[in-house]
């Protein structure tokens, strides 16, 4: 039931992504960029979302087109997955420790999109990567997804292992706010009665 499909062309992107809240983790990430797709494969993996996601982009100008239409699709595709967000916690924060890098992530599934990014990176490349496009990627997951979402760098001094970091704490943030309260199964989790 709390499964969800996105497609979204653009002049930039052709991307077509499929959620399921209850699944296994299991991920099957095509997007020509090989640092991302390694990252939404641990999105997946540890917030225990089935994902299948693929993107045909302009990667011949750069990834950022890329990167960032992925966050539009998939924060679409988690908002039409967690429907009226019926009986799930809603919040959800992690402390993920990756050998030198220690990230924070907290995030309210609110229907308020907000990013607060305290994550430097000491290098602008992860390979052929450019580490801007981390928060560019966060900021439109939250944005479409309507997802307050804070994330902080505590410690770290190496690039790929705060950028994986970071991933894997938004993971298990976002596994702990989709999922179901079992003390509240039919309840939506605000005074307002709605998010």
């Amino acid at each position: 039931m709390r499964k969800a499909e996105i497609s979204r062309k653009t002049a930039e992107t052709d991307i077509s992504v499929t959620v399921d809240l209850d699944g296994t983790g299991r991920y099957d990430i095509r997007t020509g960029v090989g640092f991302f797709d390694h990252m939404m494969d641990q999105l997946a993996r540890h917030a225990l979302i089935d994902i299948t996601l693929r993107c045909e982009g302009d990667l011949h100008i750069d990834d950022h087109h890329t990167v960032e239409d992925c966050g539009i699709a998939l924060g679409q595709a988690l908002t039409r997955a967690l429907g009226d967000k019926r009986g799930i916690r809603r919040y959800g924060s992690f402390h993920l420790a990756m050998d030198d890098a220690l990230v924070r992530a907290a995030l309210d599934l609110s229907g308020r999109p907000f990013l607060v990014w305290n994550l430097p990176f000491p290098t602008q490349k992860i390979g052929s990567f450019d580490t801007e496009l981390v928060r560019e990627f966060f900021q439109a997951l939250a944005t479409h997804g309507g997802i307050t979402l804070h994330v902080d760098l505590i410690h770290g001094l190496n690039s790929h292992h705060i950028a994986e970091a970071a991933f894997k704490a938004v993971a298990r943030s976002l596994r702990e706010a989709v999922e179901p309260d079992p003390r509240r199964a039919d309840a939506i989790p605000s005074t307002k009665g709605m998010l």
